[in-house]
């Protein structure tokens, strides 16, 4: 799975980019909300499993308290999914300790088994709440050393988890990993990564969506898997060495796969997945899911910021000189 060494990390997060890294959606992500619907809502609506899982990774260094911050955690208001009236309940949880990221149920595209592994730090569930609409939740004050230590990961890992416990609606939402418990302040040097993503498209069809996998030395194809996409656009896949290559897009409430050659320029780069929708028909509140697994199976992770930044398609890469008639 993921295993890249810290100094490795905080060379390819340079100091353009690490200052990103903090909230999730990332900036370069251009996505505009993540997305959990409640335990009893209907698969079409763009949430497969009513539940999603981020990692966040603080260096070995970094000894002050850490609070995560969550934007708009209650399930009603203007900017959640509402279906009927509102009954959904959220529940936030926060995990550390041995197993969190490293038991391999946590890392897998179905919630089965022990998903919610590790140490249970602090937990709080939500519902429709004026007060909280719209504003931010703080979990916190947290100990660094309360991750999971993983130096091979990036030092102390720590699992947010939203799941949707009741109830069928939407719950539209922003995480951001902050030193202080009333404002966002970067914790220098950290960041955020998951394996299985689900968030809202815009409704503005000029806007372009990014996710961002590593690719490691190890991969010599990726298979990518969306569902729910509505035939909103395209996804395309930008690198060193592809200007475009389109990915199989899904119908509403179906599945899409397709594989993709990871040529020797890719290795150890960041590929930029871009998302464009559909500028013919005006796909609206379209949520979607995600994931991509190498060549064995393994789930590759997204990083809340390019590492290395991001890709540029080299025309003298993706050049292949043409064959000779003789």
């Amino acid at each position: 799975m993921l295993k890249f060494k810290l100094t490795i990390l905080l060379v390819l997060l340079s100091e353009n980019f690490v200052s990103y890294a903090q909230p999730v959606p990332g900036v370069d992500e251009n996505i505009p909300h993540l997305v959990t619907f409640g335990s009893k809502g209907e698969t079409g609506w763009g949430d497969d499993n009513f539940c999603q899982i981020i990692f966040f990774a603080v260096p070995t260094d970094y000894s002050k308290p850490i609070y995560l911050r969550v934007h708009d955690p209650d399930t009603g208001g203007t900017m959640d999914e509402e279906k009927g009236d509102w009954d959904t309940n959220m529940m936030y949880s926060i995990f550390g300790g041995k197993g969190a990221c490293s038991n391999k149920d946590a890392q897998q595209v179905n919630i089965e088994g022990n998903y919610d592994s590790g140490t249970l730090l602090t937990t709080k569930t939500f519902g429709e709440d004026d007060e909280l609409d719209g504003k931010w939740y703080a979990f916190g004050p947290i100990n660094p050393s309360e991750g999971e230590f993983l130096p091979d990961y990036g030092g102390y890992i720590f699992k947010f988890m939203a799941e949707g416990i009741s109830g069928d609606d939407g719950n539209l939402y922003h995480l951001y990993l902050s030193s202080e418990a009333d404002k966002n302040i970067n914790v220098e040097g950290a960041f955020a990564f998951y394996f299985k993503y689900k968030f809202r498209m815009h409704d503005n069809q000029k806007e372009v969506s990014h996710i961002y996998p590593f690719i490691d030395d190890r991969v010599v194809s990726i298979k990518q898997t969306n569902f729910d996409w509505d035939n909103d656009g395209i996804i395309r896949i930008i690198s060193i060495a592809k200007n475009g290559e389109l990915m199989s897009v899904s119908g509403d409430d179906d599945w899409a796969q397709s594989t993709h050659k990871i040529t020797k320029e890719e290795k150890n780069t960041s590929l930029d997945i871009q998302m464009i929708k559909n500028r013919v028909t005006h796909v609206k509140n379209n949520n979607v899911v995600i994931y991509l697994e190498n060549q064995y199976g393994e789930l590759l992770p997204f990083y809340s910021v390019p590492i290395g930044g991001i890709p540029k398609y080299k025309y003298s890469i993706g050049l292949k000189p043409q064959k000779r008639n003789n």
